[in-house]
């Protein structure tokens, strides 16, 4: 992600434009929740960005905390967290390298296609700094705690087709003992010009594979999650 991501407010707008027609079939939560119920439990969300993953956990948990490098997201975020008339949450800037949390505090994490960036921020020496940024995970977890970890597995794919980027961070995860699994996430716009706009924005000017429904024109998409816990 380039510096444009943290200093950016139409950035954050357009970003918030494409996440908003990401997985229209809502396919996430019911995923999440087989892997960890998510009533009444004290969620730290990592990588929060605009909050697409936050407002559909906060009318669950006891408490949100969700965090992010940039203000300009995390107001966007704001926004559509007000929107649900709760509390219980509260947004906060912190990488994930260095979690300003007491030990012992939450009993879920979960990071949605950003945790990945302890690895590539870190291309020579990824092993350390991944494992480094799990251990802060487990010192901020409760025991039997459990970190969720969301990552592209493909977006354009019908079938999953992980990012060359992402090969041995993944390989990572599976060596610190994650399991996982996929799902579809496919995005759904108005109209192709409105699907050809928002995908170039983020994912280049190579030719994304899209097809007209009655629904709108959608755009396949696979995502993993990975899971553990921790004693």
């Amino acid at each position: 992600m380039t510096t444009q991501y943290y200093q950016d407010s139409q950035f954050a707008k357009t970003y918030q434009d494409l996440v908003a027609r990401e997985d229209y079939e809502k396919n996430l939560l019911p995923a999440i929740q087989k892997i960890s119920p998510l009533r009444d439990k004290a969620i730290l969300e990592l990588g929060a960005g605009t909050g697409r993953i936050s407002c559909f956990l906060a009318p669950y948990t006891s408490s949100l905390i969700a965090t992010d490098l940039s203000c300009f997201m995390l107001s966007r975020g704001k926004n559509i967290l007000l929107k649900l008339g709760l509390d219980n949450w509260h947004l906060t800037l912190a990488t994930h390298q260095a979690l300003p949390f007491s030990s012992n505090t939450f009993d879920i994490i979960i990071s949605g296609w950003s945790f990945h960036d302890v690895a590539l921020d870190s291309p020579n020496n990824w092993q350390p700094a991944l494992a480094q940024a799990l251990t802060g995970v487990a010192r901020v977890l409760r025991p039997g705690g459990k970190v969720i970890l969301i990552e592209s597995l493909g977006t354009g794919f019908e079938t999953p087709h992980p990012p060359a980027v992402l090969a041995d961070y993944l390989v990572g995860l599976k060596a610190h003992g994650f399991t996982s699994t996929w799902i579809r996430t496919d995005y759904c716009f108005k109209d192709k010009a409105e699907a050809q706009d928002l995908t170039t924005f983020f994912f280049g000017d190579a030719p994304m594979p899209m097809w007209e429904t009655e629904k709108g024109v959608i755009v396949p998409e696979c995502t993993g999650l990975w899971w553990k816990t921790f004693k």
